[in-house]
């Protein structure tokens, strides 16, 4: 379980360049050859976690919990297995917002616009390591639990376009018009085209 301790305006934020630039180097806690990671060590926030690899894919959840190379959560579990059983060699887990907290009740009420800024250099990173970079929307109905995500998801999409990423859903839209949580879904389950410029218009 993480609680947040504080607003992450209230921390010394470590920018993503740097953040990367440390977790591209050897590390004592876990393998670099096998694991992205940044920050490369346990913080209030994180801007990425997954594996290596020349096909991977990007999945994007709403905010980050307790995972941490070699000692994945029953979420990023299922986003691997649903990332191979779809033709991917790794998975990126990428979130809406940077904040630990494995209760998204206890995400910040506002957001934290540097912290965003870094995490949008996180994604636009994470777009450069494939030519026709593959985005699996992730985030359930729990997008509906603070105003700003669908905000951030609006940048997500412009920093998607420029690059041409295809989007993706795994199964089906939930009844709400949103795309499924990894966590309950069958490890087979297909991901399927995501129109997400048409879901943001459809959720303003």
């Amino acid at each position: 379980m993480h609680i947040p301790q504080t607003t992450t305006d209230a921390l010394d934020l470590e920018r993503f360049a740097p953040a990367l630039e440390a977790a591209l180097q050897p590390s004592p806690d876990y393998d670099v050859s096998r694991w992205l990671y940044v920050p490369n060590t346990y913080s209030e926030y994180r801007y990425i976690l997954g594996t290596r690899g020349e096909k991977p894919l990007i999945c994007i959840g709403i905010n980050p919990s307790t995972a941490a190379p070699d000692a994945l959560d029953p979420t990023l579990k299922s986003v691997e297995r649903i990332a191979r059983a779809n033709g991917y060699d790794s998975f990126l887990m990428f979130n809406v917002y940077a904040q630990r907290a494995t209760r998204p009740d206890d995400m910040e009420p506002v957001c934290n616009r540097q912290l965003h800024d870094e995490n949008r250099q996180a994604f636009r990173y994470l777009l450069s390591l494939s030519p026709k970079p593959a985005v699996w929307a992730a985030w359930g109905n729990i997008i509906e639990k603070r105003g700003y995500l669908m905000d951030c998801v609006r940048d997500f999409l412009a920093d998607g376009e420029a690059v041409g990423a295809r989007w993706y859903t795994a199964g089906p839209l939930l009844k709400s018009g949103h795309p499924h949580h990894p966590l309950y879904l069958r490890k087979d389950t297909q991901l399927l085209p995501f129109e997400i410029a048409a879901y943001l218009r459809a959720h303003p």
